[in-house]
């Protein structure tokens, strides 16, 4: 496989490939999801409610709200703050009521929520009450000075930490030996490049992928062994990659909006 190849605009990025789609294979965030934890124990008595996820980034938010969703079989709408606005949710409101007369569920799933504005976020009341839509929000800001209190109050909030080592790798691991490209590569990584990796990436598994993936590419050969020399280009590579049909693309759009606040 080619550098071309792993970074081809047809490729789903790394950390979307291996991206667990079960809650078994989740990793991390044990104090929410032991067996006797309200998720759990939501996810075994079928009984879905509306949440919301605050975290930093890398820590599996989207990745359970897209679980949840699977386990509780609803039909799944995903929404960004971002890119979507008032006209997008009336839709997926409008889909959820008529889900709702046909017994059906609806779970909407709203990546970085603390972007709307009071009158986006006025707009998901109803449905929210009424029960016609499953909210799952997610934030790295705290929810109780950027959600208004309204909709904060007909949702549970979840805090999610960054990953700890032994978390971080485990999904090092999966990714190199399970990924239906990386597993064909026989990559070779010593614990001083492990470490580089890890300490590189806060806790966020995203970046931590990101980063293999990128560094990954800089061969082009099989039973490749990775160096630190290609963890440190990979991580000053990151810094100038602006691509608008990725996830470096929101990397630096994520970064710029800070540097202005």
């Amino acid at each position: 496989m080619s550098s071309i190849s792993l970074l081809s605009k047809n490729l789903p990025p790394l950390a979307e490939r291996v991206r667990p789609q079960i809650l078994p294979d989740f990793i991390g965030q044990t104090e929410l999801l032991h067996e006797n934890s309200l998720l759990t124990r939501a996810v075994v008595i079928d009984q879905p409610f509306s949440l919301i996820f605050w975290g930093p980034p890398g820590t599996g938010k989207t990745t359970l709200a897209r679980i949840l969703a699977n386990e509780f079989n609803s039909d799944f709408f995903e929404l960004s703050a971002i890119l979507n606005g008032v006209k997008d949710v009336r839709e997926v409101l409008k889909k959820g009521t008529s889900n709702f007369k046909d017994g059906k569920r609806s779970i909407l799933f709203i990546d970085e929520i603390h972007r709307f504005t009071k009158s986006q976020q006025d707009a998901l009341l109803h449905s929210v009450e009424e029960g016609s839509i499953i909210l799952i929000g997610a934030t790295t800001e705290n929810p109780s000075f950027e959600v208004i209190s309204p909709l904060l109050s007909r949702c549970r909030v979840f805090r999610l930490h960054p990953l700890n080592e032994e978390n971080l790798i485990q999904i090092l691991k999966r990714a190199i030996n399970e990924d239906i490209i990386l597993s064909q590569r026989n990559l070779a990584i010593d614990s001083d490049v492990q470490s580089l990796i890890l300490n590189s990436c806060g806790g966020d598994a995203r970046k931590m992928l990101n980063t293999l993936e990128l560094a990954v590419s800089l061969h082009s050969e099989k039973n490749a062994k990775l160096l630190q020399d290609d963890i440190e280009e990979a991580l000053q590579q990151k810094n100038i990659i602006y691509d608008k049909t990725g996830d470096y693309h929101y990397d630096v759009i994520s970064a710029f909006i800070k540097s202005i606040r």
